[in-house]
């Protein structure tokens, strides 16, 4: 079986650069200002304290597909506390996913990327974050193993050979061809954070984790990865971020002051005060968020005393009662 495999892959792959090419077009690359850079290795240990999403497709700019990905990794990321600072949505274009995986991976702790790894010719995700880390695509064996073992034969395919070169086959063996640092272990580079799906998470350059746009899958393995890295949160214990709401029936230019005055007292906290008008509706919202649970609630009387407000669970729950 894996002597014919070796075949298929033999006919498939491309000559892969070798250390030397790797080591000289990595050594082209230039640090982003300011910037220090840090080993793979080095990366995939260190404390995680920032994060980034990178969604990738066509159909996301064209309006053909709503992302609900970058939403669910917020929300992941708030239950975690880490702190998410960027989510950009980029063309299926190698040049624009190359600079913006380069620049994530750069300056946030752990990124994750969504879509592009299908087996369509529009799916180069892979390739294009290989050629960013100037690192060959190899066939992932246990994957593919994985593959054949765990998927469910297309109604479509009722012919379909795992052992015989197709087209078809060479389709497939594009999700399994991982952007793979021969340098490291294989086992910190890919990933299977779900014993009953074979799609894997390759890992690059020690924090670049690379999912499938397909929310249901993405979801699932986004919280496969939880078990993974908990102990390398700032609050291993995994108590996250709090957010307190508030709602006010003052408009936001009469809270404005206020507001202004108490962001700058509990900043150092490391709380932010958030002021969200609503329009068409009575009732206006304040957020307090930040790790220290016992200290926002402590100045949490104050703030509703201030702005006349109420608390509540989720925005808009109280519109339909009477204000005060």
């Amino acid at each position: 079986m894996f002597s014919r495999l070796s075949q298929v892959a033999r006919h498939l792959s491309r000559s892969p650069p070798t250390l030397a090419h790797l080591s000289a077009a990595a050594s082209r690359r230039k640090p982003l200002a300011g910037v220090n850079m840090a080993t793979a290795d080095e990366r995939s240990s260190r404390t995680i304290h920032t994060a980034a999403c990178l969604i990738i497709g066509d159909e996301v700019l064209g309006g053909k597909t709503k992302d609900t990905n970058s939403n669910y990794f917020a929300t992941w990321c708030f239950s975690l506390g880490i702190n998410l600072k960027r989510i950009e949505v980029i063309e299926d274009d190698e040049s624009e996913i190359i600079e913006a995986v380069r620049r994530m991976s750069d300056r946030y702790d752990f990124v994750v990327t969504s879509g592009g790894i299908g087996p369509t010719h529009d799916d180069i995700t892979y390739s294009s974050i290989a050629k960013a880390f100037a690192l060959p695509l190899v066939l992932h064996e246990g994957a593919y193993s994985l593959m054949k073992k765990i998927s469910k034969p297309h109604p479509n395919q009722p012919k379909f050979n795992w052992d015989e070169d197709s087209p078809a086959l060479r389709a497939k063996l594009r999700m399994v061809e991982l952007p793979t640092d021969p340098t490291r272990d294989l086992d910190k580079q890919v990933l299977f954070p779900c014993n009953d799906l074979w799609v894997p998470v390759a890992v690059v350059n020690g924090n670049v984790h690379i999912l499938p746009g397909v929310p249901r899958l993405f979801e699932k393995l986004l919280d496969g990865l939880k078990p993974l890295i908990v102990g390398r949160l700032v609050d291993p214990e995994g108590k996250g971020t709090v957010r307190v709401i508030i709602s006010t029936p003052l408009p936001e230019s009469a809270v404005a002051d206020y507001l202004t005055g108490l962001s700058e007292r509990v900043s150092p906290k490391g709380v932010k005060v958030g002021s969200y008008p609503r329009w068409g509706k009575k009732r206006n919202t304040v957020t307090l968020v930040g790790k220290d649970k016992e200290f926002i609630e402590a100045i949490t009387p104050e703030v509703i005393q201030h702005i006349k407000g109420r608390l509540v669970s989720v925005e808009g729950e109280d519109d339909d009662q009477p204000s005060e």
